[in-house]
């Protein structure tokens, strides 16, 4: 007689509705991200939450935890100010003095890159800088949100900035304004090729002001998130080996931060006084 083969069939996993359905990787992996608080997703920390659901005329104007954010930094500013100089003294004290330094270093930034002409646009200028110094180190505090770290807010400021600027030049000078991109002194055969290199150089002007201050706020915030998650991760398994080894992310971590700061006050001046530049090109166009 033939020899029979038997087979046993294997039960098919089932899930909590009793379906013969085989388990997900990708489920499992995404189950134990959520459960497990030492797995850091370093984007987390830039996702936009709405807090007070808001539409108007079909347009989505929502409070969002961005919006929350710039709100209480131009409110802090506003009292910060608002203290320093209510009561101003000839012996200042500490609020005023810190008031009057700021104050004298926009000044200075304004009148050494945009000339005597540029002092009426200081009020600009000024609200300019200390927006962009405020959001960028209040996003150094521990469960703070980076309003520059969003590609929308800065481009919002850099392309205030070109478009006010370029219409200063064409009210100040009209149609003259367009010598800018015809610097004097360079022969008329080249002027084909410096005119369109001018031009693209002009329109450019937004598009580097915003990248450059979006991807430092960016880059610099995600390799502290990345380091915290080392530091988390490490000291989390419990043994002495994992806490020493925690020991060096921490330390770079620290020295990250401090880096962060000058970082943080470097951009907002680069980008007050890039401004001031593209102000005193409006202010005297000519090369």
């Amino acid at each position: 007689m033939p020899r029979q083969l038997c087979f046993q069939a294997r039960e098919p996993a089932r899930d909590g509705n009793g379906l013969g359905t085989a388990p997900n990787p990708r489920r499992r992996t995404a189950k134990i991200s959520e459960q497990d608080p030492t797995v850091a997703n370093p984007i987390e920390q830039f996702e936009i939450h709405t807090h007070v659901p808001l539409e108007v005329a079909g347009i989505n104007a929502s409070i969002t935890n961005s919006s929350l954010w710039m709100i209480g930094i131009v409110a802090t500013l506003s009292l910060f100010f608002f203290l320093a100089v209510r009561r101003a003294q000839t012996v200042p004290g500490r609020m005023q003095s810190a008031a009057e330094m700021f104050y004298e270093f926009v000044a200075g930034m304004v009148r050494d890159n945009a000339g005597e002409e540029g002092r009426q646009f200081f009020p600009f200028i000024f609200t300019l800088f200390a927006f962009l110094l405020g959001a960028n180190l209040a996003g150094l505090l521990p469960y703070s949100f980076t309003v520059t770290s969003h590609i929308i807010v800065t481009f919002s400021l850099a392309a205030t900035v070109f478009v006010g600027v370029t219409i200063i030049g064409f009210i100040k000078h009209g149609w003259k304004f367009l010598r800018l991109f015809a610097p004097s002194g360079v022969p008329l055969a080249l002027l084909f090729m410096i005119v369109p290199m001018e031009i693209i150089s002009y329109f450019m002007r937004p598009v580097s002001l915003s990248v450059r201050l979006f991807a430092n706020m960016l880059a610099g915030h995600l390799m502290l998130k990345v380091f915290a998650g080392f530091v988390v991760s490490l000291g989390a398994l419990g043994s002495i080996l994992g806490i020493g080894a925690a020991v060096l992310p921490f330390a770079f971590d620290f020295a990250l931060t401090g880096l962060e700061f000058l970082v943080a006050v470097l951009q907002a001046y680069v980008f007050a006084i890039l401004s001031c530049i593209y102000l005193n090109d409006a202010l005297h166009p000519a090369h």
